[in-house]
């Protein structure tokens, strides 16, 4: 049951992702239409940038959890048995260490910005604390895709993270001809 609640989190993220690049898509094309017919859109800009970052931050785990995230596996990745599982461990431990580390800063920044009443300086004036709400959340999510991932490693688990190697030479084909090998 907290398999598919901690799944269904990091699909979650992921669609609100996709929900942000849309909204950069509109975003940027009513200030490249607004421009034809000399209309302004107020803080276009700052909106557009807000939402890359909220898109980037909680596609995160979702990417992360899907095997999709660039990872350096050149290692890791010629090992096998005990040795592959300590290298796995010992990434997942820095990893989780520097999400944890980047997880503090932004939920402790938004909550300043928060407490503080810190707002934007543009045109519309938004409370800061929104627009890094993206950022908290993004980031708190990967920091539990992190933990949930050392957790199902160390207990056992292959990485979820990791597609598991090729075992026919049809499926080295098949990988090899879609880009994923």
């Amino acid at each position: 049951m907290l398999r598919r609640a901690l799944d269904a989190l990091y699909l979650a993220a992921g669609y609100l992702a996709g929900f942000f690049l849309i909204a950069i898509f509109l975003l940027m094309m009513a200030l490249s239409v607004g421009r034809q017919f000399s209309i302004n859109v107020q803080s276009g800009d700052d909106f557009t940038a807000w939402c890359l970052v909220a898109m980037a931050f909680l596609a995160l785990a979702h990417t992360f959890k899907s095997s999709e995230l660039i990872r350096m596996g050149l290692l890791i990745e010629r090992l096998s048995g005990p040795v592959r599982t300590a290298m796995e461990l010992v990434a997942l431990t820095i990893g989780s260490l520097i999400v944890g580390t980047l997880t503090w800063a932004a939920v402790t920044m938004t909550y300043d910005s928060w407490l503080l009443n810190d707002l934007s300086s543009g045109v519309i004036s938004v409370p800061l604390w929104i627009p890094q709400l993206g950022f908290s959340v993004g980031s708190s999510i990967l920091l539990i895709a992190f933990l949930d991932e050392l957790y199902n490693v160390a207990t056992g688990g292959y990485p979820r993270y990791s597609k598991p190697p090729p075992t026919t030479r049809e499926e080295i084909v098949e990988r090899a001809a879609s880009g994923n090998l």
